[in-house]
């Protein structure tokens, strides 16, 4: 078959095992973005509706007719569902692979096939499956657990914290609240991962969004003065959502608003940390005078806190300064009133010229010209 197949990306053959064909899956490996994505792939008798629904009507319906009728359409596939299945391909072919025998190998050769542009073909033919013994429940859970272990461990060998289902849902293999962050001390202004050419992890994405709407809905219960500051408001500009390799939320604040924000007010009487109900880690930074919650005691992702004031004439500035470029005093009027902006999926306070703040404090251009945060050391 391979011989025969005249689509040089087509590497791998594969056949149903017993009377259950696999599904036919698209298949997007995104190692910047540590992500892996799969689809429902179009069946060949499909190609001439418009629309999905139609698409998947036709597919069932050309399913069963193939069941009884023992005939199926090959088709080419990202990688399978799961049931089981022959793979063929050339003994050149697997070898070349850098991890040609990890298990469990339906999820690990597909992987691997698919950075490199292979195509899968799944054909219509079918192997019997030998007659068995079904297991006993203790054997069949051992067996799950095992097969959950085992690819768990594949996709942290490969780098992979997200799988983004074809239904939509998503399976999380990265870090969370009782875990720490997926990456090291920060040098630099520039974390591991950019020098790996990957952008911030997904599930480092997910805690910063869920840290950054909790301190905002805090600072605005509260009655708080804040507003976005640096980057993420450059990411909340652009995207409304923090910048794809931003590894920290930074928000500025009115000092004389810090007694209003009771877990602030707490951190600045005690000079300890204080943990809140639903597990966030308010504390006085280190490196100077301001504040910062971390997603939690185990996970320190965090959103910085900057307390500001205004000196004549109508400057705000700060007392800690941390030497980055944007890092610069500017006109109260940015503030007075404030504006808002969408960001992580709520409605955050801004000044009111967002475009002429950032320009102010980026340079012209800002918007539009993404850099990483210290371009000297990586570029985008």
């Amino acid at each position: 078959v391979l011989e025969a197949t005249k689509d040089g990306d087509t590497k791998v053959v594969a056949a149903a095992v017993g009377r259950r064909r696999p599904r036919c899956l698209t298949l997007e490996v995104d190692l910047k973005e540590w992500t892996v994505r799969y689809g429902h792939a179009e069946h060949p008798s499909d190609q001439r509706s418009d629309q999905r629904s139609d698409q998947r009507n036709d597919q069932r319906n050309d399913q069963r007719s193939g069941q009884r009728s023992g005939q199926w359409a090959s088709q080419h596939c990202g990688t399978l569902d799961g049931a089981p299945a022959v793979l063929l391909l050339r003994t050149r072919d697997l070898f070349s692979l850098p991890f040609p025998l990890h298990r469990p190998i339906l999820t690990s050769l597909p992987l691997q096939a698919s950075l490199r542009g292979w195509r899968l073909l799944l054909l219509p033919d079918s192997f019997p499956l030998a007659p068995r013994l079904p297991p006993s429940p203790p054997q069949q859970w051992k067996s799950q657990r095992l097969a959950e272990d085992r690819r768990r461990a594949l996709l942290q060998l490969f780098g992979l914290k997200l799988e983004v289902l074809p239904d939509g849902q998503r399976r999380w293999h990265g870090c969370d609240k009782d875990t720490p962050r997926c990456f090291g001390t920060v040098r630099a202004q520039t974390p591991q991962y950019l020098l790996a050419g990957r952008w911030t992890p997904p599930c480092c994405l997910r805690a910063l969004r869920a840290t950054a709407r909790h301190v905002l809905a805090q600072l605005e219960a509260a009655g708080v003065r804040h507003w976005l500051e640096g980057g993420s408001l450059l990411g909340a500009v652009r995207s409304g959502d923090i910048i794809p390799w931003d590894y920290d939320v930074d928000v500025g604040l009115y000092r004389d608003d810090v007694p209003k924000c009771p877990w602030l007010a707490a951190v600045a009487a005690t000079g300890r940390a204080v943990e809140d109900p639903q597990g966030f880690l308010w504390e006085k930074a280190t490196e100077g005078e301001f504040f910062r919650v971390h997603f939690s005691r185990a996970n320190r992702l965090h959103v910085d806190l900057w307390p500001f004031y205004s000196r004549p004439p109508g400057v705000m500035t700060k007392d800690t300064w941390l030497g980055h470029g944007q890092d610069v005093e500017f006109p109260e009027s940015f503030l007075v009133p404030l504006g808002s902006v969408g960001f992580v999926g709520v409605l955050a306070k801004a000044p009111n010229d967002p475009r002429a703040f950032l320009e102010l404090k980026f340079g012209r251009g800002a918007i539009e010209s993404p850099e990483y945060p210290n371009p000297q050391v990586r570029r985008l």
